[in-house]
């Protein structure tokens, strides 16, 4: 089952719990994310840019998405419908865990973003009650249990890898996957504590990321000594030896 399908999924209980702390959580940080162009890629019939300023905010999704008519533009997410360096922000719901080609899709977040450009990743993590559940029981072909958890070291790494600096993290959702509202209900005590006890342990996670323009130091660097070296030199033998 695909990513596409995930939309569906996020009706039932244990999708909607999910998807309350998801909310919050994006807008949080997309409303202090300023610029002119957003994108989100994937689970389109959720508007995780609701609470983003921009001028342009638009929605990305493939044909299998079932909700394919709240989307602006169809594309697969390894192959985005973006110009090079035109994009200001781009939010990934759950995208990397669905797609066959995870990094191909980050490296094409990486060209459509502007230097400084902001991206934001929501998964589901595996060192937690929800990945431990897919570890011991798998996953027989039921969503969420498809999906290929990334952990995020892993996550941190490729983003670094592709010149991406690492802005934040937060987890959430600390009850076990239970199946029932009334269960999880009877589980929202596990909130507050693992939020304490086990911060990095919820079911899912949200990382932040900004793209910086390699080379940009070293670049500025050399012209910085070069200028300083001139108007010493400018100065009179005299004044430089104290006579």
């Amino acid at each position: 089952m695909s990513h596409s399908c995930l939309g569906e999924w996020f009706e039932s209980p244990r999708g909607r719990y999910l998807l309350a702390w998801e909310h919050a959580r994006f807008d949080e940080r997309v409303a202090d994310i300023f610029g002119f162009n957003a994108a989100q890629i994937g689970l389109c019939g959720h508007d995780f840019l609701r609470a983003n300023r921009m001028a342009l905010r638009l929605r990305c999704t493939d044909r299998r998405d079932t909700a394919l008519l709240t989307a602006d533009l169809l594309a697969e997410a390894e192959e985005l419908p973006f110009a090079s360096q035109s994009l200001d922000l781009v939010v990934l719901p759950h995208v990397l865990e669905f797609v066959s080609h995870p990094h191909q899709v980050l490296r094409e977040v990486e060209r459509v973003l502007l230097p400084e450009g902001h991206v934001l990743i929501t998964g589901f993590n595996p060192v937690s009650l929800w990945g431990l559940r897919r570890s011991l029981a798998g996953h027989m072909g039921v969503l969420p249990w498809t999906g290929q958890y990334l952990g995020v070291p892993r996550l941190k790494d490729w983003l670094s890898l592709l010149g991406f600096e690492h802005r934040g993290v937060t987890s959430g959702c600390f009850a076990p996957p239970v199946a029932s509202e009334e269960w999880l209900r009877r589980w929202s005590f596990m909130e507050v504590a693992g939020a304490h006890c086990w911060p990095f342990g919820g079911a899912v996670y949200m990382l932040h990321a900004v793209r910086r323009l390699p080379g940009m130091r070293l670049m500025l660097m050399p012209a910085w000594r070069e200028q300083r070296a001139r108007r010493k030199a400018m100065v009179p033998a005299a004044h430089r030896h104290g006579r």
